[in-house]
């Protein structure tokens, strides 16, 4: 009975050890705060004092690091040290790497940190992290697949621990709805698509606790951010609605998104009409009209088209490429941020000794000439 009474006041306690447990063991090492009520949702930040953007990761734990390292926004110990900078990572996390986990895990202890110093991190939806909600494996490594199918181990060994307890609200059966067996996928490679699909579909485990988190279009100052593009219709439609359909997609409130926000090349997480190598083929006057529609906005800031030369700008360097393919999964490049402050304006952070333009202060330099290679890198 003694033993009874003492479960029945503990189970919130022991709830949170087995979370903390399950997370040391995925990590290897990495221990989460509690989950806090989630954040109110929000589109527009105001002018930090320092703002770094930094492009797309694809499963590459060692370059994130390296990239948070050149803007001085985490130590040797990888804790934040950025004081109150605001950080925004443009999203492609998910694919072509090993380490997905480890890098939103990263994110998500130093968002703490980062808040705790007065600072902010942001994170983003890529066309990867969508493709993965919609169950869309192409780009998936086998070394991703066994990241996932070892979160899914540790995973329901915390669930069984918890079933131990009385008064435990348990999740559901990880793998309900979960097919035993995918046309085309190697035997080998099964135990990892149904862990991923898991975790990953909406109201999944991963996708709720990280990715509902993610922004697909936010405006920081006279700042615009999104992964592929934006085009007149999307401001039309609003860009608080489209954070807001995304978001309840990702958590399981809604059963469907608008496929013409984040499906297609006409997308928000797609569109490449302001990445072209081919400076004449950018569409400036679209992206103008753009701008010109959403208070004080200067430029927009985006990924996804990888850029061989490194970060550059485009349309009088009102339209700034940021993703340089710096994962191992896409051409290995040297690690390169973009900051904007109130000291030292608009300029490229480069681990790159050999690029000339390091630092170069983006707000009266001309376009880099000869104008960076764009690096086609399907999806």
């Amino acid at each position: 009975m003694e033993s009874e009474s003492n479960c029945k006041n503990l189970p919130t306690l022991l709830s949170s050890f087995v979370d903390t447990f399950v997370d040391f063991c995925v990590t290897g090492g990495l221990f989460l705060p509690p989950e806090p009520s989630p954040p109110p949702l929000q589109t527009t930040f105001p002018t930090p004092h320092r703002l770094i953007a930094i492009g797309d990761l694809h499963g590459d734990l060692n370059k994130s690091k390296q990239s948070l390292r050149l803007a001085g926004l985490i130590d040797s110990t990888d804790r934040w040290s950025g004081g109150s900078t605001t950080l925004v990572q443009v999203g492609d996390v998910l694919d072509r790497g090993g380490q997905e986990l480890k890098i939103l895990y990263l994110l998500e202890k130093l968002k703490c940190q980062a808040a705790m110093a007065g600072g902010n991190i942001i994170t983003m939806n890529g066309n990867h992290e969508i493709m993965n909600v919609d169950g869309d494996f192409r780009y998936v490594t086998p070394s991703g697949l066994d990241e996932f199918k070892n979160w899914a181990y540790w995973f329901s060994v915390g669930n069984r621990m918890k079933s131990l307890c009385d008064g435990l609200e348990l999740d559901k059966d990880l793998y309900d709805g979960v097919p035993f067996s995918f046309p085309g996928v190697k035997h080998e490679y099964v135990d990892g698509f149904r862990a991923r699909i898991a975790a990953l579909r909406p109201n999944g485990p991963i996708a709720r606790r990280f990715l509902s988190k993610n922004l697909t279009v936010v405006v920081v100052g006279e700042n615009v951010f999104v992964h592929g593009g934006m085009l007149p219709r999307h401001v039309v439609y609003g860009l608080e609605r489209i954070n807001e359909e995304v978001r309840d997609w990702i958590s399981g409130v809604k059963e469907r998104v608008a496929s013409s926000l984040v499906r297609g090349r006409n997308s928000l997480v797609w569109l490449r009409i302001f990445s072209n190598e081919v400076v004449k083929d950018c569409d400036c006057g679209t992206l103008e009209h753009v701008l010109s529609t959403i208070p004080g906005a200067r430029r927009m800031i985006m990924g996804h088209t990888i850029q061989e030369q490194g970060i550059n700008g485009v349309c009088e360097n009102r339209a700034l490429r940021i993703d340089v393919g710096m994962s191992k999964g896409c051409i290995n490049g040297l690690p390169e941020v973009l900051e904007i402050s109130d000291g030292s304006g608009v300029r490229i952070l480069t681990s790159n000794t050999m690029n000339m333009y390091n630092n170069v202060d983006l707000l009266t330099a001309p376009v880099p000439v000869p104008v960076p290679e764009q690096v086609q890198v399907e999806a």
